[in-house]
């Protein structure tokens, strides 16, 4: 099934429709559902140290038979990795764990810790090949601006909460002059029935002869995001990623954008997030 591809603000292509592995546990169940994924030519896995499953993307990427060049791989540093040589370690240990010499795209999970100094050994990183792209997640602050400015490397990606209720429109404004793009995760709104039910997406659904689900996956993808739904189950994967024969017209991409600002679905405040991510620490 052909998928359409954006390309990032360092030239690099990333496949815009991927596989996520939150909360997949680590083992079988990942290493099956990346497979499962690869074989029906899905080209983009989305995991993270904090995920605990890296082992396992690895070792489904090796058994797919699938050649490394054609996966698009996306890892997140967690911010006790964070600074300068501390940062640079923690890469060489992700490679290990992915046993890949090399990562398409890394991420700073959140904005918290020495994001500045882990900044400066992700480019570095660029510099000797061992990562393409660099990027950010969960920088909505003004750390976004900060960090920008900051980097010679400019972040390909920002990946935040983004969906029909809340597609970050301001966000996108503030990210534009950097040519950073939006990474959706709760692409679905965290599966919300609301959402999913809305009116409108039943009526085009019917139209298009699509699920409610399809039809938002592709308002992502003509939005330009970069979507990667979870799921372990073999039919949902493949639903999902029937979304590439058909378009919603402008007059319907309007009305779904009139969604705008309904509700979010994760509003915990900076000292809040803060608190609760500094009392885990990842295991290698």
């Amino acid at each position: 099934m052909n998928q359409t591809y954006v390309t990032l603000n360092d030239g690099n292509q990333i496949p815009q429709f991927g596989l996520g592995v939150y909360m997949v546990p680590d083992g079988p169940e990942t290493e099956n559902a990346v497979l499962e994924a690869l074989k029906m030519g899905i080209r983009h896995i989305d995991t993270a140290h904090a995920y605990q499953n890296e082992r396992s993307v690895g070792r489904a990427v090796k058994k797919s038979g699938v050649p490394r060049n054609e996966i698009w791989i996306t890892t997140k540093l967690w911010p006790s990795e964070y600074g300068e040589g501390k940062t640079m370690a923690a890469i060489e240990k992700m490679l290990q764990r992915l046993d890949t010499d090399h990562i398409d795209l890394l991420l700073l999970h959140q904005q918290f810790g020495d994001y500045l100094g882990a900044w400066k050994d992700m480019e570095k990183a660029v510099a000797q090949g061992k990562v393409r792209s660099i990027g950010i997640s969960n920088f909505e602050s003004d750390r976004l601006e900060e960090i920008c400015e900051a980097a010679t490397i400019k972040p390909a990606v920002n990946q935040v909460e983004c969906h029909p209720y809340w597609q970050q429109s301001d966000l996108k404004k503030r990210m534009a002059k950097y040519g950073t793009i939006v990474e959706s995760w709760y692409p679905l709104g965290h599966g919300d029935k609301g959402l999913i039910d809305e009116p409108l997406f039943t009526k085009l659904g019917q139209k298009y002869g699509k699920t409610n689900v399809q039809i938002i996956l592709r308002w992502h993808i003509q939005e330009g995001n970069v979507v990667f739904p979870k799921t372990t189950n073999p039919q949902h994967m493949k639903d999902n990623f029937d979304i590439f024969d058909f378009s919603l017209t402008d007059d319907e991409m309007n009305a779904i954008r009139k969604m705008e600002g309904t509700k979010r679905f994760y509003n915990v405040s900076l000292e809040d997030q803060e608190r609760t991510l500094s009392q885990f620490t990842p295991a290698d």
